[in-house]
């Protein structure tokens, strides 16, 4: 009617990551979603990079939201965590009124699979959608120093368009599983990827120790140091210190190992390394060690045995 306004039509995306609103991963994955011209993009991203905060929130202080000027779209950086700003985005109050049909964390520098999932802010802004029943994906790109460089995330934003079309589509026909949401990770070489593979989270995990040091450098976000391999990419590494007091020590992060590439089949980060694009449906509750259990409900009964009247 004359004088009403049209309801946009269009499914409403909205896009959050870990490594902060200008990072060229989410960037690239933005202006292809404008660019198609199919969906209705939200952006609701932290104003600074907040790679492997893991699914902290903000509790003690308001957040702000300022609106940033992303060509088609409409968009808000954040002072808070990933989850922070996926729980902001799908709550109605920030876009006013709209929830999100399908919310995509990332495109994150770095992969996140394995154990890694644990402290990846972008795994944690799509798991914090999906607590609240918003479809979402988590993606990031399988960053090497050496063999990326930033044209490879614009890569991997265009390879993964058609999972993206592929759940709305899923989501439409209301045939779309609501028991998980997805990780999916991009291999180093998108151009030549093998395709598309169901994958499970594996164990491979990059372990860390730890180095006292006599400098304190400022913390570097990882999106602005494009050379960087996935070691640093993955958010672990230089933390901002504060200049030296009496008797203040600093330690900085050292790996101590790396895992080689799992035995075991149809694993993240194996595929990953075969070079696919990986898919792994995730879930909110630690899985439970079903062998353990048996064991567990014995040490149970056995309680009494190590109480301190059993000595008396």
């Amino acid at each position: 009617m004359d004088g009403m306004a049209i309801a946009d039509p269009r499914p409403s995306l909205m896009v959050t990551n870990d490594d902060g609103i200008d990072a060229p991963g989410l960037r690239f994955l933005v202006d292809l979603l404008v660019a198609a011209d199919r969906y209705r993009v939200l952006v609701c991203a932290p104003d600074s990079d907040q790679s492997g905060v893991g699914h902290g929130i903000t509790w003690r202080r308001p957040l702000s939201a300022k609106r940033v000027e992303i060509m088609g779209a409409t968009a808000f950086a954040v002072s808070g965590t990933p989850a922070d700003c996926a729980s902001l985005g799908i709550s109605g109050k920030l876009f006013v009124g709209t929830i999100p049909d399908l919310v995509i964390s990332g495109i994150n520098i770095g992969s996140n699979c394995g154990y890694h999932i644990v402290y990846s802010g972008t795994v944690a802004g799509a798991r914090e959608a999906f607590l609240y029943g918003v479809p979402a994906l988590a993606i990031s790109y399988n960053w090497k120093e050496g063999k990326s460089n930033v044209h490879a995330l614009r890569l991997a934003a265009d390879a993964c368009l058609p999972l993206i079309n592929a759940v709305l589509n899923e989501l439409k026909i209301k045939t779309y599983p609501e028991g998980s949401f997805l990780n999916i990770i991009v291999p180093t070489d998108v151009a030549n990827h093998r395709g598309f593979k169901i994958t499970k989270q594996g164990k491979f995990m990059i372990r860390f120790g730890w180095e006292q040091t006599k400098t304190s450098t400022p913390a570097v976000e990882t999106y602005q140091t494009a050379n960087m391999d996935v070691d640093s990419a993955s958010g672990f590494g230089n933390n901002a210190s504060s200049s030296l007091v009496e008797d203040e020590l600093l330690f900085k992060r050292v790996i101590i190992k790396k895992n080689s590439v799992e035995a075991e089949e149809d694993t993240d980060h194996r595929a990953m390394e075969e070079g696919y694009i990986t898919i792994t449906p995730l879930g909110a509750l630690s899985r439970t060690e079903m062998e353990a259990v048996p064991y567990f409900k014995g040490w149970l009964m056995r309680l009494g045995d190590h109480s301190p009247c059993s000595s008396l």
